[in-house]
């Protein structure tokens, strides 16, 4: 039994010696070239991808230096290019939104659903921002019978224009789609309330004065650079689950930073007329523009320190002086902090919900236009309540005199007005006797 068993094995052995070279000649190769393929693979996989990060970052750098010189460009160029700026990225923002809900519209063939949108917004510009232009452009509006019909009758106008589109809306309801488009609808209107309406606070802002732009966008910006810095150097607490990279470390971080930057960028921007000045005509620009009387907060004020703190000093500083713009400036900076990232977080739910990665690609490496002006919408709309309640003088200008004098007085009544302007004038010195009579004799025939 042994020696068959040694036989047997000695066959085995003899045959295994025999096929062993075939055996290694056929698989060793093809495992080597296997293993090698795959290691080349995964060696072509890494540097593609780190090919790939290189380019974007490049891309992204390049692009983020078109933007900033863009901006500064336009900031130059008076108030009539921002003003122009705004509306395009208003609109771009607008169909970048809406376009996440157009194409299942267009698969299920609803009629007129993209039409019904830029109706909408078309309407919606009509009704917030011809008004806010209307000032600026009042020998050409006031002497045209029809455009002064339209400012006159603004109101009504506006609401049978949306009557028109409410109606037509219904009309379009199509059987088995009613959830679907009755959510289309209010995804159209809340594009308007958060992108629209806030962007025409903006355009309010600018009408104020250049400064109420500048100095707000640039403290959303600082704050969204100070937040990746400190996170990345101290973060180790989540913030938020929606943005999993934010921390709590990095956002208090930031807020303290933009904090800083807010005093120093105001200390150095209220020293400009041009920016500091409420637009009294379009047609100016960093090289052509009047000076104002500068608004209280741009102005030194002294203030009496609390007494604790009088004592704290030892009696030695009593008083102090700064500009409240520096105050405000704080307030701005934590509202930029502390709230206006909600808007980027909000718009990062948005797109997890429609499965995707950017709003858009108008922007090379930065995605779409929503994408990098999500919270400055919320930082705007902000920064115009908070001048109109706090520091806005609420001082009549010429054109709101003139607009409510047309809109409320009959051709009598405006005549009577001028009269008595003129009779002002005259007894002011402005207006002798002679010119005051002609004027007069004018008038009533």
């Amino acid at each position: 039994m042994s020696h068959k068993h040694s036989k047997g094995a000695d066959v085995d052995g003899d045959a295994a010696s025999i096929k062993t070279p075939a055996a290694s000649t056929s698989v060793t190769p093809s495992i080597s070239k296997t293993e090698n393929d795959n290691k080349s693979s995964e060696g072509g996989s890494v540097i593609n991808e780190r090919e790939k990060k290189k380019q974007a970052f490049v891309t992204r750098t390049i692009w983020t230096f078109v933007m900033i010189g863009g901006f500064f460009i336009v900031i130059a160029s008076g108030h009539l290019p921002i003003i122009a700026m705004i509306l395009l990225f208003q609109f771009l923002t607008f169909k970048e939104v809406i376009a996440l809900t157009s194409e299942p519209a267009r698969d299920k063939k609803i009629p007129y659903n993209r039409s019904l949108n830029w109706y909408f917004l078309v309407t919606t510009w009509y009704y917030l921002d011809f008004p806010s232009l209307v000032d600026f452009f009042q020998d050409q509006i006031y002497s045209n019978k029809f455009l002064t019909l339209i400012i006159l009758n603004h109101k009504i106008i506006s609401y049978s224009l949306y009557i028109a589109g409410f109606v037509f809306f219904v009309w379009t309801l199509k059987k088995g789609y009613y959830k679907f488009q009755f959510a289309q609808l209010c995804v159209t209107h809340m594009t308007l309330l958060l992108v629209v309406f806030q962007a025409h606070l903006i355009i309010g802002n600018i009408l104020n004065g250049i400064f109420w732009l500048f100095l707000p966008s640039a403290l959303v910006i600082v704050n969204d650079i100070f937040a990746y810095v400190c996170g990345i150097t101290f973060g180790r607490t989540q913030l938020i689950e929606i943005s999993p990279k934010k921390t709590v470390e990095g956002f208090v971080g930031a807020w303290i930073c933009t904090g800083i930057a807010a005093v120093i960028g105001s200390l150095i921007l209220s020293k400009s007329d041009y920016l500091i000045c409420p637009a009294q005509n379009l047609s100016t620009h960093l090289y052509n523009y009047p000076s104002c009387e500068p608004n209280p907060v741009f102005i030194p004020q002294v203030y009496q320190l609390p007494q604790n703190i009088v004592d704290l000093f030892g009696g030695k500083v009593e008083l102090v002086t700064f500009k409240p713009i520096y105050f405000h400036a704080a307030v701005l900076a934590t509202f930029a902090s502390l709230i206006a990232p909600f808007g980027g977080f909000f718009a990062s739910g948005l797109k997890r919900a429609f499965g995707i990665k950017d709003f858009g690609d108008t922007i090379p490496g930065h995605g779409g236009i929503t994408d990098r002006f999500d919270c400055q919408f919320l930082m705007g709309s902000f920064t115009y309540l908070y001048y109109q309640t706090f520091i806005s003088n609420h001082n009549m200008n010429l054109g709101k005199v003139l607009q409510m004098a047309i809109i409320n007085l009959s051709a009598p009544q405006l005549i009577q007005l001028v009269k008595s302007i003129l009779r002002y004038l005259n007894r002011e010195g402005v207006v002798d006797d002679e010119k005051l009579q002609v004027i007069v004799e004018l008038l009533a025939s």
